[in-house]
């Protein structure tokens, strides 16, 4: 791995922040002929795409997923993945239970103010696929949903050459409370949720991560409905000190470069010792992964050690670089835990790895990438549900709010709201 020091390389630390997720001219333009397309043609147009980058067949087997066919995924699972999945399940579940917001309602001086939040009626959740299984996004976008209280949670997800939707990826939505299933993928399915066709219902917002393709779409279909965030390659940082073992840190940066080509396996240390020690434990580890030449790439690309000069150092390192997950496998973690403020996930101690949050311990694994994590936060039940203020006002808080209403009305030379007020003071 390429290997920083800060106190010398500051500029090329810095450019390390400056990721950011950069349209590409022809996809976009592509993205807006389907999305044209499929608003125009409806499912016409999907079971085109659908055939010409998914699935030949597509024409017999349709396009929604029956009720049949998942519950037949059920028989091709194993018995240890189902207990695992819901063991993911009730933790995920448990960890966003704690979130639901609360409406309140505030009274005083003659009025009575309040917040009413209200759960989304129709949410669509695409799930990347084709080539490999993700039943963990499903676990993460759809049990928020329903414990928020959507009514409607639809699922879009590219088929195989075959035509079928991965059994555990089924089996994932059975269990989390997916109402609908469709196959169909990439921008199509991103247009097919926001514009609606003849078979498939428009929905109110659409979340989940997928291709630059699915990225651009949901960027153009937003202001139609709302989106979660536009998903970038994912990011590690591992800060480590002395007490850190290299084979830990080599693995969970690993476990980042295996994703993607265009992963960020990026680690701070102390001293340059020890940045060499955990270089030498990537290589090794490399060469046992079945996954080597996509890591490779990532390593080759992304991949940094950067030598800091002391704790404060490499916090600031770490909240410029805003990543998606921080991992502190440092002495006292907690501690340092207070000086991150820009993180999506923080990952405290050597045990605590960054998997962990992939999969089992309950906090969502839908995080904000490319220095994102500035200003937004993880998927949460709040995504999935909205808010309305309501106010009632008294005659007698009219009359003492109507001089404040009058001046502010006149300053920004809105006279119909002065007359909206001061109409009702008179009246008998």
């Amino acid at each position: 791995m390429r290997i920083l020091d800060n106190r010398t390389e500051q500029r090329a630390v810095a450019r390390l922040a400056e990721r950011r997720l950069e349209p590409d001219p022809e996809v976009e333009s592509r993205v807006r002929e389907i999305l044209k397309n499929v608003r125009a043609e409806g499912d016409e147009a999907l079971t085109t795409f659908t055939r010409q980058y998914d699935c030949r067949f597509i024409d017999s087997l349709g396009l929604r997923v029956s009720r049949k066919e998942v519950e037949g995924a059920y028989d091709s699972v194993s018995r240890g993945f189902l207990a695992s999945l819901r063991v993911a399940g009730k933790n995920i579940a448990r960890f966003h239970r704690r979130q639901l917001p609360k409406s309140w309602e505030l009274r005083e001086g003659g009025m009575r103010l309040s917040q009413r939040f209200s759960p989304l009626s129709r949410v669509g959740v695409y799930v990347p696929g084709g080539k490999a299984a993700y039943p963990s996004t499903v676990l993460m976008n759809a049990v928020p949903a329903r414990i928020a209280g959507v009514g409607e949670i639809v699922m879009a997800s590219p088929p195989g050459p075959d035509g079928r939707l991965p059994a555990e990826v089924l089996v994932a939505a059975a269990e989390s409370g997916i109402t609908e299933i469709y196959r169909i993928g990439g921008a199509q399915a991103i247009a097919a949720l926001a514009f609606g066709t003849e078979s498939i219902r428009r929905v109110d917002k659409i979340t989940g991560p997928g291709n630059t393709y699915v990225a651009a779409a949901k960027r153009m279909v937003f202001g139609t409905v709302g989106i979660d965030m536009i998903a970038g390659p994912t990011e590690v940082v591992v800060v480590a000190d002395s007490t850190a073992r290299a084979e830990f840190v080599a693995a969970d940066l690993m476990a980042q470069a295996e994703h993607d080509e265009l992963a960020s396996p990026i680690c701070i240390v102390g001293f340059r010792a020890q940045a060499e020690k955990i270089s030498r434990e990537v290589e090794i580890q490399l060469e046992a992964t079945p996954r080597k030449a996509i890591a490779r790439m990532a390593f080759a690309g992304q991949g940094v050690i950067i030598v800091a000069g002391s704790i404060r150092e490499s916090a600031a390192i770490v909240n410029m670089l805003a990543p998606e997950h921080v991992e502190l496998m440092v002495k006292d973690a907690r501690s340092y835990a207070r000086r991150i403020v820009n993180a999506g996930s923080i990952f405290l101690g050597s045990w605590s790895t960054e998997a962990l949050g992939d999969y089992v311990a309950g906090p969502n694994h839908t995080l904000p990438t490319s220095g994102s994590a500035r200003f937004s936060s993880p998927l949460g039940v709040a995504d999935f549900m909205k808010f309305s203020n309501v106010i009632e006002v008294t005659r007698p808080a009219l009359r003492r709010l109507v001089p404040h209403v009058r001046e502010l009305a006149r300053a920004e030379g809105l006279f119909a709201h002065e007359r909206s007020v001061t109409i009702r003071e008179d009246v008998r």
